[in-house]
């Protein structure tokens, strides 16, 4: 080989490589960018799993999004036959509960305040805003670790997004801890860009409708709230003590009221803790109003206010109630609740 052709022959094959090579993080970030733009609508499913309890629980997720901001986000727990919905069009923000007719309504900023593991656009707005997110790329993704945008839970610092390759679709997310131990991974299925909605899609009454049509979304809680009696369960949070504990009767059973001191260091703050078997509402009734936001607690979606989170779960609803616990301690306290039964 001629000595002037090997040079020649190394700068054609650096550049070969060059075209074909990895794509850095600015060009995938400014793909998202080129994609969102271009996003009109998706509908996608996902197999959610949450690792916070003394036993894994899975979920199915079914997300519709069209713009500009209409979001249906069904979530299922298979097992436990139970379901719930955020729904968000034009009225508001709600979430549903279609075993028990009932719907609490928000004027709220969901999902934008938040991350949402489940929701697209979410995850490449948490990619875009950290400026220290690490990439990396395998041979069918992009795979990038970001900071979450939790606003009352910072025990969630960390996420590992993984996009597609061929699309930039969802594949999956894990949400870890403080030390990387994935407590939320979201599975994602197949995901179809820019879809088609009916015009009632979004609308509130229809998919209430809708989902109590289906038999298995509403057996388990039926037969919870028929029942006479349920189990009573004590905030299970590291600190927490129940200091005194009321039995009152009411048209449909039992509420049970529990007050309980919460140590943290050198303070020691109180709250409530209300109990009772969930009420099926008319059909007639109309949403309930709530002046605060919707808070996923892993195992269901409540309604939190400054002093208060609701939530409803095997045909119990709850509600904790304080005016000295943080927002972040209140969404704790609710989260360790499913913990400890007490006959």
């Amino acid at each position: 080989m001629k000595k002037w052709l090997l040079p020649l022959l190394c700068l054609v094959l650096m550049v070969v490589l060059s075209a074909c090579g990895a794509k850095s993080q600015e060009d995938v970030v400014s793909d998202l960018n080129k994609k969102m733009d271009g996003l009109t609508s998706y509908k996608t499913k996902a197999k959610m799993t949450l690792q916070m309890g003394a036993e894994p629980q899975e979920y199915d997720v079914e997300v519709w999004h069209n713009d500009p901001d209409y979001y249906r986000v069904a979530l299922k727990n298979a097992g436990k036959d139970q379901s719930q919905m955020i729904l968000k069009n034009k009225e508001g923000v709600f979430v549903l509960t279609p075993a028990l007719n009932k719907s609490f309504r928000f004027q709220s900023d969901w999902p934008k305040n938040s991350s949402q593991p489940y929701l697209y656009e979410s995850l490449v707005q948490d990619i875009m805003e950290d400026p220290e997110a690490t990439f990396k790329e395998t041979e069918e993704h992009f795979v990038f670790e970001t900071k979450t945008r939790y606003q009352n839970n910072k025990m969630l610092p960390m996420q590992e997004i993984t996009l597609s390759k061929k699309d930039l679709a969802p594949v999956s997310v894990k949400v870890m801890d403080t030390d990387h131990n994935p407590l939320v991974t979201v599975a994602f299925g197949d995901t179809e860009f820019n879809a088609k909605f009916d015009p009632d899609s979004f609308d509130m009454k229809k998919n209430m409708e809708g989902a109590q049509l289906d038999k298995e979304t509403t057996a388990g809680v039926s037969e919870e709230v028929a029942s006479e009696e349920f189990a009573v369960f004590n905030a299970t949070l590291d600190g927490a003590f129940v200091i005194e504990e009321k039995h009152m009767d009411t048209e449909n059973g039992q509420r049970v009221i529990q007050m309980y001191e919460l140590e943290s260091g050198d303070t020691t703050k109180k709250f409530t803790l209300i109990q009772e078997k969930a009420e099926v509402m008319p059909a007639a009734v109309v949403s309930t109003p709530v002046n605060g936001e919707p808070v996923d607690l892993g195992f269901t979606i409540g309604a939190m206010t400054a002093t208060t989170v609701q939530w409803t779960h095997n045909g119990v609803e709850y509600m904790l109630a304080s005016n000295e616990l943080t927002p972040e301690e209140m969404e704790h306290v609710a989260r360790s609740v499913q913990g400890t039964m007490v006959k």
